[in-house]
């Protein structure tokens, strides 16, 4: 007992006790010294472990994740200016980076264990990462992308007319970066494809229902274009939901007649279904567009690009069948795949939420992560766009 009193003295005179030999002055004087040398390391430590040496020390990054983000821009450019693991992935303020590291004890366990400790293991992870990184980012609004990226810098002219509009429309909304630019430095997950049955379902009917001239139709899924009714010569695709007018019939062929929009710049291949918005119904081969007569029906300048858009009226063969007369099952299907297929990791957002133009990149940042094969992604994109806040009652 005597010996744990005399333990118990020492240390109170040790830490707690005024000093009887050493000035006040030279004991806040080394407690300066001894804080200064301590942040000092402390800081030195916190700046390694951000470095990219450290991150690339563990094998799971350096065999996976990073060969993915030396193929893109962000680090590699014309401008030689590269971002680095922890500029994405580290908040930039204290508080939320020490909070960060605290959570990142979850990753050295799994790197311990060997959780993620293989290729396959690592894939058969991924989504579930990317999940969790992308939730993080969203929550504080992409908040590391736009330490480089920030909409009120941006000059929009400068870009291409498509990227302008993009743009344009995720500044005003304010935007959380990685809504739309999933997969820009790192591989997206891979997910298998499912045959959706009920397109299937929706094609047999259209099959079966009987067509005739001067009505119109919506294509269910999409089709070719064909110069005559021999159906020997493609000369581009009709898209889903497409209204058409048949105006002739032939065996198994089928003429249709079309209005759509299109821009007055390049070869203009690409045709919408409503001014200055890109809800794509038909894709034109170069040659065609180029040199297709089409009767221009009305002419109009979009005031967001300045780009002058064509209304036209254009005519082609398609195989009989896949044309159907109400437009609602397609909506009905599509709708139901959007609820299933994009609840799989989050509330979807409403087809209120955005705008038609601002729907492709949203929805291709999306799809990546469900089950729709090419066909459903393509109609559930286009119900999007179709009900989109431009379209809200």
């Amino acid at each position: 007992m005597g010996i744990i009193k005399r333990s118990k003295r020492a240390l109170y005179n040790l830490f707690l006790r005024p000093s009887m030999k050493i000035g006040l002055g030279i004991l806040v004087t080394g407690g300066f010294i001894a804080g200064i040398i301590f942040w000092n390391g402390f800081d030195a430590g916190l700046k390694y472990t951000n470095s990219e040496a450290f991150c690339i020390s563990c094998h799971t990054m350096a065999d996976n994740v990073y060969p993915e983000l030396q193929q893109t821009v962000h680090y590699r450019n014309r401008t030689g200016v590269r971002a680095y693991c922890s500029d994405c992935h580290v908040p930039h303020s204290f508080t939320d980076k020490i909070a960060r590291k605290v959570q990142a004890s979850r990753e050295v366990w799994s790197h311990i264990t060997g959780d993620i400790g293989t290729r396959e293991k690592f894939l058969d992870k991924r989504l579930e990462l990317a999940q969790r990184e992308w939730a993080r980012m969203n929550a504080n609004g992409s908040k590391e992308c736009r330490a480089c990226h920030d909409y009120e810098h941006m000059a929009f002219e400068k870009m291409d007319i498509m990227a302008e509009m993009e743009m344009r429309g995720a500044a005003a909304r304010n935007t959380s970066c990685i809504e739309c630019h999933k997969g820009i430095a790192h591989q997206l997950p891979v997910v298998e494809s499912i045959r959706n049955e009920d397109l299937d379902k929706l094609l047999a009917n259209a099959n079966n229902e009987t067509t005739n001239i001067q009505q119109e139709y919506f294509n269910v899924l999409p089709q070719s274009l064909y110069l005559d009714e021999s159906l020997s010569d493609v000369i581009g695709s009709l898209e889903v939901a497409t209204a058409v007018r048949v105006i002739e019939k032939n065996n198994d062929a089928e003429k249709i007649e079309y209005e759509l929009w299109r821009k007055n710049k390049g070869y203009g291949r690409v045709l919408y279904g409503e001014f200055s918005l890109n809800t794509v119904s038909a894709i034109l081969e170069k040659d065609v567009a180029q040199n297709s007569d089409f009767n221009v029906i009305e002419v109009k300048e979009d005031p967001l690009t300045g780009l002058e858009w064509q209304k036209v009226i254009g005519t082609a063969w398609i195989k009989s069948g896949g044309l159907t007369a109400d437009v609602t099952p397609i909506w009905e299907v599509a709708n139901a795949s959007y609820t299933q297929g994009c609840s799989t990791c989050h509330i979807q957002p409403d087809t209120e939420h955005y705008d038609t133009n601002t729907w492709p990149g949203l929805f291709a940042g999306m799809v990546g992560f469900t089950n729709m094969d090419e066909d459903t992604s393509k109609v559930v994109l286009k119900y999007l766009q179709l009900h989109s806040m431009d379209f809200a009652q």
